[in-house]
């Protein structure tokens, strides 16, 4: 058995590279988040994920500056929220704006469904829009997530990110924005749900034959799941003599893509980076774990009509 406490990296299409564990940050208020990311980056960690609708941006910027470690060092993600699809950039220069940085290094579509700004009377675009029966108001008749795309194919060289890419997005999501101008930049990364209940094994190999990163958020399930818990993992891990999440970040990294464990707590973010060289039989058994506990996806938002994930 082998484990590394240095987070090997991988490369984007554009020849970046990006380290393959990072901090998650959804879900993270703003102290915890601020925490986080200062005790991830002072103990090795060197990526950093958070997203416009997580409301801790500012909280992610100033853990990054107090941290110590200079920003050239860190790969940053953030995300565009549905309700500025229109406006990419407007939106990246307000991300940046509370991050307190020059440029990320991947800026991603958060989801393939813009949503309606118009219903928002707050000013608050950061938020899921209802309309009057409190579904989520989705703004599909005028706008789709091609019109975006093609909206954000001059970030790269306005310096704000190094790179665009997608999340949450199907295999038919990226043929209809690939088939849609063959000048378009492809997606540097999909970022997605993935864990052992949910290995998306179709669309990993569909990216990586596009020459599209993958990156797993949710790799430990959710607070819901009992992966951790799991008599397989449990047993791979005390075999290991690891952590559950050890054995399933690691999983994640063995199969090729970036994993974006979360955490607040600072022994765990710390432990969360060490990455175990699993035997092809354990791999093996929890590959097998679907038939055991079935499939199941934690997060899927009812964006209908819209079919997410077809």
């Amino acid at each position: 058995m082998s484990t590394s406490n240095e987070s090997p990296s991988l490369k984007l299409n554009t020849g970046a590279s990006i380290p393959v564990v990072g901090l998650g940050t959804w879900k993270s208020p703003e102290e915890d988040a601020y925490n986080a990311v200062v005790s991830a980056l002072q103990n090795g960690y060197r990526h950093i994920d958070t997203a416009a609708i997580y409301g801790n941006e500012e909280a992610v910027g100033k853990g990054i500056r107090d941290s110590g470690v200079p920003r050239e060092e860190i790969f940053v993600t953030t995300k565009l929220w549905g309700t500025q699809q229109r406006d990419p950039e407007a939106a990246l220069d307000l991300s940046l704006q509370r991050l307190g940085l020059d440029y990320v290094d991947l800026y991603l579509i958060h989801w393939p469904v813009p949503l309606n700004a118009s219903s928002i009377t707050d000013g608050n675009y950061l938020t899921f829009p209802r309309t009057a029966d409190g579904k989520i108001d989705i703004d599909i008749e005028e706008w789709n997530f091609i019109k975006t795309w093609e909206k954000m194919q001059h970030l790269p060289k306005s310096g704000k990110t190094k790179a665009i890419g997608v999340s949450n997005f199907s295999i038919k999501n990226i043929e209809a924005l690939l088939a849609a101008n063959p000048d378009f930049i492809v997606p540097a990364a999909n970022q997605i749900e993935i864990h052992p209940q949910l290995p998306q094994t179709e669309l990993i190999d569909y990216c990586k034959s596009k020459g599209i990163l993958i990156e797993a958020y949710s790799p430990l399930g959710s607070s819901s799941s009992t992966i951790l818990t799991d008599p397989t993992i449990e047993g791979i891990a005390s075999k290991y003599n690891a952590e559950p999440a050890n054995i399933l970040i690691s999983w994640g990294a063995s199969r090729g893509y970036v994993v974006l464990p979360k955490s607040v707590n600072p022994q765990r973010i710390k432990t969360n980076l060490k990455l175990l060289d699993l035997s092809t039989e354990d791999l093996e058994k929890i590959n097998k774990l679907t038939e055991s506990v079935g499939a199941k996806r934690y997060v899927a938002p009812d964006f209908s009509p819209f079919a997410i994930f077809e």
